[in-house]
């Protein structure tokens, strides 16, 4: 069965998540290095623009709120510039 755009953006919520904590510092990293923790972040953010690509379903063409998604995107590439 197909998923529907509110499904998928709801599932991405976890990279949005995981991004805002590594940039916020509540995401337990013990024992990771810089490198470690920037390929997790990167790959969320990768994640995020395929899945805000996606035409199915057509999240790209959607006409829903995805500022979350987006500021995550914005965030993520912002940590890891810095990082």
């Amino acid at each position: 069965m197909a998923q529907t755009v509110t499904q998928v953006l709801t599932a991405a919520t976890d990279s949005v998540t995981l991004i805002n904590k590594v940039n916020g510092g509540s995401y337990n990293v013990t024992g990771m290095t810089q490198v470690e923790i920037n390929d997790i972040v990167q790959r969320n953010v990768d994640h995020l623009e395929i899945i805000l690509a996606s035409t199915e379903p057509n999240i790209a063409g959607d006409s829903s709120d995805k500022s979350s998604y987006t500021d995550a995107i914005t965030t993520g590439k912002a940590y890891i510039a810095a990082n």
